[in-house]
């Protein structure tokens, strides 16, 4: 499976990680990055649905990735094959726009051999129709780790 990067989500309307704009915005940025991280390892596309906006763009070793591409591969990911564990980020808010950067380990398997491997991500999340929603990411895997 090609680097499912990323990571978070098992978020619902009634989250509690969508919470308003202002106040704990951060806290709910983190809290839906490591929900992306979960949805992704369970294969749970309908969370990561929920997190992702319609128009989502994603950059992945240099390709635009569609939401629908993105779901696809989840989809048809073999069980196990990826884990995603959040690590170090930051959440910079600009009014109703929230700016996370970061890292995170996701350990892979193909065949019977495990992959590790580090990545650095850049997300975008605006607030939207009183919840926050994934408008853009990019993510790169980390040389030295």
């Amino acid at each position: 499976m090609a680097p499912l990067c990323l990571l978070l989500v098992c978020a619902t309307a009634l989250s509690p990680a969508q919470a308003a704009p202002e106040g704990g915005a951060a806290s709910a940025i983190r809290a839906l990055e490591h929900e992306w991280a979960e949805g992704q390892s369970s294969r749970d596309n309908r969370a990561l649905d929920l997190i992702f906006d319609n128009a989502l763009v994603y950059v992945e070793y240099g390709r635009l990735v569609t939401k629908g591409d993105y779901l696809s591969r989840v989809k048809v990911a073999e069980p196990s094959a990826s884990q995603v564990v959040m690590e170090a980020m930051t959440v910079r808010m600009f009014g109703d726009t929230a700016i996370t950067v970061g890292t995170y380990y996701e350990k892979g398997l193909s065949g019977n051999k495990t992959h590790p491997k580090r990545w650095r991500f850049v997300d975008t999340w605006v607030f939207e129709r009183g919840r926050w929603m994934l408008v853009a990411a990019a993510a790169a895997p980390l040389t030295n780790g």
